[in-house]
Parts: structure tokens; C-alpha cells; sequence
């Protein structure tokens, strides 16, 4: 199979990430997620209301029902959505693809949606805080399976001699942990840095120092980029 490059992996994601509105023309059951997880982000699983992501779709309620039958249910389907989301970017590696070029465009683009969408990392770590409540079952099958099949990925990259020796479970934890601290802490974290906000700017300049980072510690050499 012949290796997707990290252009080519950045613009999946791309697509998959955009609005409804622009990514699935006519999509209610897309653009019902996008109110659900609105609401969720703002109140939470038990505060939030059925009636009021209707509201949010401008649907009736009967409408929000037809596609999802309790609200259990459509919770899950939003944090589904956003780790699938989130994960797309490392979805299409295979042991032919360059170590270094999949986890930059892995860090780049998980960093790139904590800054556009942290409402959705909060609504995520909120589940686990909670103990992963109604998450559960998810973690230990769908996103078990994903993280070993990834993990193998990384152990066959190993083998071949194309990265260091690492711990490839912990390897992805680590990206997904320090690419979400940039949601999660945002205030703190531009606070700390002394930046208003965190425009493109503080993207790039976080993104390179975790790219080099990581890499390094893979054993990889960073690519030299354009000043």
C-alpha cells in the first residue's frame, strides 16, 4: 500500500473536521452533533436539555429524537465524533509511512484542533474526570482496538529500524496529552506565556517545539522548516 503523506493526512482531517454545513450538505444528523455538543461543552451530560439542542439546530424536537432516542445516546455520539475526529490524522499510517512526516502531521493537526474546537477536548476530559460514566464501554473496545492497532504500527516501525525503542501505547498517550493541555488549560497556559490569545502564532511556535520534542525522543530527526 502506498503511504498517504502528511499533506494528504492534514487534509483528510481537514474534511472530516469542517461543519456540516460545508463538509455534508443536508446532513440533520451531522448538524444535530454540532448543537449537541454545544450544549454539552456549556452544561454538561446532566444539565444539558434535548429541548434546548433543538433550539440549537432550530429542529423540532420529535426531529432530535427520530435520529437519536435518548440522550445517553447522543452523547456518546458526540464524544464518539470528537475522538474519531481527533485520531483521523494517525488512522491511515501504515508500517511504509515515515515515522517522522505521520507524528508531525499527528501533533500538528491534534494541536491545531485544540486550538479551534476547545470546547470539545473540556467535554471529553469532563467524561473522564467523571470516571468515564457513559465512555466506558467505548474505551474498552472501540478505542482499545484503535490504540493497539496504532501501537502496532509503531512496534513494526521499530522492528524496521525507522525509530528508536519506544513505549508505543505511552508514545501516543503523550500526544494526545500535551497537544490537549493547549484546550484544557488554555487560559493558564496563555497566562503563563504571556500572549493574549492563542492565534496562529502560538500554534506554530507550539507545534514546532512539540514536533522536535517528541521526535527527538523517538529517535528522529526534526525536518528543517521555512522561516
Amino acid at each position: 500500500m502506498k503511504p498517504i503523506s502528511a499533506s494528504r493526512i492534514i487534509h483528510m482531517v481537514n474534511e472530516a473536521h469542517r461543519e456540516p454545513s460545508e463538509a455534508a450538505p443536508g446532513s440533520i444528523k451531522a448538524h444535530i452533533l454540532v448543537a449537541a455538543k454545544a450544549e454539552f461543552a456549556q452544561y454538561g451530560f446532566e444539565g444539558a436539555r434535548m429541548q434546548r439542542v433543538a433550539d440549537r439546530a432550530a429542529l423540532p424536537k420529535p426531529n432530535i429524537h427520530y435520529h437519536f432516542k435518548s440522550k445517553q445516546q447522543l452523547y456518546l455520539a458526540v464524544l464518539e465524533r470528537i475522538i474519531e475526529s481527533w485520531n483521523l490524522a494517525f488512522d491511515q499510517v501504515s508500517q511504509e509511512s515515515d515515522p517522522a512526516e505521520a507524528l508531525e502531521a499527528f501533533i500538528r493537526q491534534k494541536l491545531k484542533q485544540a486550538q479551534q474546537d476547545p470546547a470539545a477536548s473540556r467535554l471529553f476530559a469532563n467524561e473522564m474526570i467523571q470516571g468515564a460514566p457513559n465512555l466506558k464501554h467505548y474505551l474498552n473496545t472501540s478505542m482499545r482496538s484503535w490504540v493497539q492497532d496504532r501501537a502496532l504500527v509503531i512496534k513494526q516501525w521499530m522492528l524496521a529500524g525507522k525509530i528508536g525503542d519506544v513505549d508505543p501505547e505511552r508514545l501516543i498517550f503523550l500526544i494526545w496529552s500535551a497537544t490537549q493541555h493547549y484546550a484544557d488549560f488554555q487560559v493558564q497556559a496563555l497566562s503563563l506565556l504571556n500572549r493574549a490569545e492563542f492565534d496562529d502564532p502560538v500554534l506554530t511556535e507550539t507545534a514546532d517545539f512539540l514536533v522536535a520534542f517528541i521526535l527527538r525522543g523517538c529517535g528522529l530527526a526534526p525536518r528543517d522548516r521555512p522561516s
